[in-house]
Order: structure tokens, then sequence, then C-alpha cells
């Protein structure tokens, strides 16, 4: 990709220390929720005395952060944003914010973020989604103001699983809202509103339609996860609901996979309600 060359040759960080996943930069309570998911005993019922289930919609709050990394970490991200490195759009829907592959931000950070920290929790959150084979990930910054991008309009994921972090920095207003699953729409769909807590992450399932109400004030930054399982997604395009065809791709392309000749992909079971 010729942006993360030119970013990777010609950027000067102005915090490289956030390149590289550190505990320290974790919430103490997050790595806490991490050890009883790997512990021997971990369950379901378990983990609920660890985070914060918001909704019957399967949404739940867990602290990830320190709020100094998040103070650190968006600093870099102005750095970046003020610098004259091309960038390109977090994605169909955001206009300001930053593309963390680009930044290189994948490979130490955000890859064993996935793995080591988050999909011990998702397997027990979501295995009937594939929260237990998330394999790829797409990972963005979102920011929004007064005068850039103010809100956001429903949707769902390119994702079986969705990690939303706010960030900071100060604000007022801006909260999300969840309705139905893409795959269970109801007549009046019944929608729950949550605030943003700084230093904080919601797991929602990415086919969970939802939106973003407009900022009163100041400035929201958020760390968007969108993580994906080919184990569920070459089955079944979550986008288009037909089977995937697939083109070439640079890096973790959509989190589609070509099995080699002759090999059987493994494969779990699609959610329940798909």
């Amino acid at each position: 990709m010729a942006r993360k060359a030119i970013i990777s040759q010609c950027y000067k960080p102005k915090h490289p220390e956030v390149y590289v996943l550190q505990d320290s930069f974790l919430a103490p309570e997050f790595l806490e929720t991490v050890k009883y998911c790997t512990s021997q005993d971990a369950d379901f019922q378990g983990l609920l005395r660890h985070i914060d289930s918001i909704s019957d919609k399967r949404i739940y709050r867990l602290p990830v952060f320190t709020e100094e990394f998040c103070r650190v970490f968006i600093e870099e991200m102005e750095n970046f944003e003020q610098s004259k490195m091309p960038k390109g759009r977090p994605n169909t829907m955001n206009n300001y914010g930053v593309l963390l592959n680009e930044l290189g931000l994948y490979e130490a950070f955000i890859t064993p973020l996935r793995e080591k920290y988050l999909q011990p929790i998702t397997c027990l959150l979501y295995p009937d989604c594939g929260g237990g084979f998330l394999d790829s990930h797409k990972a963005f910054i979102v920011k929004y103001s007064l005068h850039e991008d103010l809100d956001l309009s429903s949707h769902y994921d390119n994702a079986e699983v969705t990690l939303n972090v706010s960030l900071g920095k100060e604000f007022t207003e801006g909260n999300l809202y969840f309705g139905d699953l893409r795959q269970a729409p109801t007549p009046v769909p019944k929608y729950v509103e949550i605030e943003h807590v700084v230093s904080q992450g919601l797991l929602h399932l990415g086919g969970q339609i939802h939106g973003a109400l407009p900022v009163a004030s100041g400035e929201r930054w958020n760390l968007i996860v969108w993580m994906r399982s080919s184990a569920v997604r070459n089955q079944l395009c979550p986008m288009c609901n037909k089977k995937p065809e697939l083109v070439d791709a640079e890096g973790f392309g959509d989190g589609f996979t070509r099995s080699p000749e002759g090999d059987m992909p493994k494969t779990v079971d699609l959610c329940s309600l798909i």
C-alpha cells in the first residue's frame, strides 16, 4: 500500500512507545478480566462478574485502557493528523480519523490486543458467532466535533464482533444507540442509548444496528476494532448474505480466507440469528 510505505519512511511519531502494546497501557481491571477468561474454570456467568452487561442485546462494557494511555494515544493521533502525510478515510461513513494499519499499528499493537487479550473474552461472550475464532480485524480511529463529523447514522459493521473504546477528549452528548440485529429486524425496533465513558470499551455484535448521536461540544475520539472470523464469513458474507466470491487483497482484506486445494476449511456454526 503506497500510503503506508510513505508514512513508514517519512512520518516521525511524537510518542513512538505507543506502537508496541504493553500491559501498562491496559486498565488493571481489564487485565484481571483477561486473567479470569484464560483460567481453567472460566465461563460466561463468571465473566459477567467482571464486566457490565448493558442490555439483552449482548452489549457489554469493560475498562480497557488507562486514562493516561488514552491521553498520550490521542496526542499521537493528533500529531499524525496535523502532519503532511497522506491519509485514508477510516471507512465509508467517517471522514475524520486514522486508519491504524497505515500508521503501522497492527503488527505490535492491534493484533496482540485481539489475539492475547480480547479473544479470551469474546470466546465466552459470543461462542455462537465466531467469538473464539477471530483471526483478522480492521482497526481505526474516528473523530467527531462540531465542524467535522458530527454524528453517525444507523448502520451495522463489517465484523463479527466490534470493540468501541472511548479515548476522549472533552465532549458532551454524542451517545451511541443500538437497535435490532440486522438478521432479525422488528416492525418497531427498541433502541437503547449508551453513554461513552473515557478509557472504557463496548463489545457488541457487528450485526447490531447502531449509530451515534450528535456531539454538542468538544471533540470525541474513539478506537474501533472490527474483529472478523473467517470460519464464519467464509460461509456467508455478512454484508450481502451471499457465498463470498473472493478476490486477492493486501493484508487481512475483509477477513475472508482461501483454503489450500483439497483442504476442508475449519468452520463454526453461524450466529443463530443469521
